[in-house]
């Protein structure tokens, strides 16, 4: 049977054994801890990584005129910002189970050994193969750059006469006519018919660019500005059953992400249904095996379909297999160690299940 009374006591004993590097350790039974291992079988947890995308609009000083010296019909009008959830990634890791410790006694004159987490959740059993984890490229936060106002350009096309103007008609008037004479001097150094040609093509574009900057700048005081930001953050859930439309943060267009109960922020749903539940295996004739003596568990998870979705869209569905929805089975000790044929289990740290397992030749 599996000795759960003695974990307490291995657990104790295990401090002494050798750690591999900073989150794995490698146990081995010996005689020391009556040729027993422990470890804890995970629940499976949700970390949930969101990219909201702000967009903040200002209008320009001249806007109204835009009409008039742009012959342009849109511009912004008023100061408005908006939030949308661009991107969801979803990753799933293992939480220690405490209900689900066990400590499984081998044969003397084996040695057999496993490598756990720092949390005691198992990696590999006699093999040192552990595989790298594999993480998806999550999305990182972008501060809003700069306006066309708010560069050295902007700066340097505020005339003297613009600025002592009272009259905000005069001063877009001012302004459109500057436009025009950059205009004409980016086409006239285009061409090659200016009065000061610069010595060589990197000046040229040089002085294109801040041309370019400059109108820019002063395009911007008639039809407006628009900044967008990237802001992220991560939640974690830890579902034990089906979940339908949990809030699991807001997004505000002026803070950006919020907790959940923070009513500034439009709701992020988090929507899981259970839609595979791990089953004891059964044999040729359909009867369900029974738990191996003394069994070596491992978990045979179950499977939930998530959806997070943002103002009427969905913005990701994915299956993932989860360890709560599964069950808990067993192979025999014996089977691992035999002497003629000892094989090794590789484990899924984030459900407790068999990513691979096979004879020791096989490695």
């Amino acid at each position: 049977m599996i000795k759960k009374a003695v974990i307490a006591a291995l657990v104790a004993s295990s401090a002494t054994l050798c750690a591999t590097s900073q989150t794995t350790q490698r146990f081995s039974a010996t005689k020391a801890n009556e040729h027993t291992l422990v470890y804890t079988l995970p629940s499976t947890a949700l970390s949930i990584t969101l990219e909201g995308e702000i967009t903040v609009k200002k209008p320009g000083e001249f806007y109204k005129y835009a009409r008039k010296y742009l012959n342009v019909g849109n511009p912004i009008t008023k100061e408005t910002r908006t939030a949308t959830l661009k991107s969801a990634v979803v990753i799933t890791f293992g939480v220690p189970d405490e209900e689900q410790r066990y400590a499984v006694q081998f044969k003397s004159g084996t040695s057999p050994f496993i490598y756990l987490t720092d949390e005691g959740l198992p990696l590999a059993f006699n093999t040192d193969r552990i595989p790298a984890q594999e993480s998806p490229e999550l999305p990182k936060a972008v501060p809003a750059p700069p306006t066309p106002l708010e560069t050295p350009a902007a700066r340097q096309v505020i005339s003297e006469e613009m600025l002592q103007s009272q009259s905000v008609a005069k001063r877009a008037e001012l302004a459109a006519r500057a436009i025009f004479d950059i205009r004409q001097t980016r086409s006239d150094l285009i061409s090659g018919q200016a009065d000061n040609m610069p010595p060589d093509g990197k000046s040229l574009q040089l002085m294109l660019d801040n041309l370019q900057a400059q109108e820019e700048a002063l395009e911007a005081m008639f039809l407006g500005t628009t900044q967008v930001s990237t802001v992220v953050t991560t939640v974690t859930v830890h579902p034990q059953e089906d979940i339908r439309n949990k809030v699991i943060a807001r997004l505000s267009p002026i803070d950006g992400f919020v907790n959940s109960d923070n009513l500034s922020g439009a709701p992020i749903y988090l929507s899981l249904e259970v839609t595979d539940r791990g089953e004891m295996p059964v044999n040729d004739k359909g009867e369900t095996l029974p738990f191996p003596k003394n069994g070596f568990p491992y978990c045979i998870p179950g499977a939930a379909r998530i959806a997070i979705s943002f103002d009427g869209r969905t913005i990701l569905t994915a299956e993932e297999e989860m360890a709560q929805f599964g069950i808990t089975y067993g192979l025999s000790p014996n089977s691992l160690t035999d002497k003629k044929a000892p094989r090794f289990v590789i484990f899924n740290p984030a459900t407790g299940s068999f990513r691979q397992s096979g004879p020791l030749t096989e490695e």
